[in-house]
């Protein structure tokens, strides 16, 4: 069962994606704000990371950068998953090594979903 983290401080937001998730057959662990994000990273080495920037703690232009800095997590893909929609944050979210870039208010759960299953499945 592949294995996704998705690092959000919406917990109603958590709750939807980890019902979608298990009925698609993946083992979803979440965090609330980026420290606990980074350590079960680290911990769990998913086979995928879900980001939110905006973050209790460490934001999330923090957590990846040191998750692209660190040997153990650096080839995990992130997708980037936010309300902020300026072109400066998409490019430095990019940048520090996102492989993809979502704004939460342009895409519906499916098509996150279907997002998911194309990279995880690389």
């Amino acid at each position: 069962m592949k294995k996704i983290l998705f690092v959000e401080d919406e917990s109603a937001l958590q709750k939807t994606f980890g019902e979608i998730l298990s009925q698609e057959g993946y083992e979803m662990t979440s965090a609330l704000d980026g420290e606990a994000g980074l350590r079960l990273a680290k911990l769990d080495k998913p086979d995928l990371i879900l980001l939110d920037l905006i973050l209790p703690k460490i934001n999330g232009f923090e957590v990846l950068k040191s998750l692209k800095e660190n040997k153990e997590t650096k080839n995990i893909p992130v997708i980037v998953l936010t309300n902020l929609e300026a072109m400066e944050d998409i490019d430095k979210a990019i940048s520090l090594g996102a492989i993809s870039y979502l704004v939460k208010t342009e895409y519906d759960l499916e098509e996150v979903l279907e997002k998911i299953k194309n990279i995880i499945s690389k």
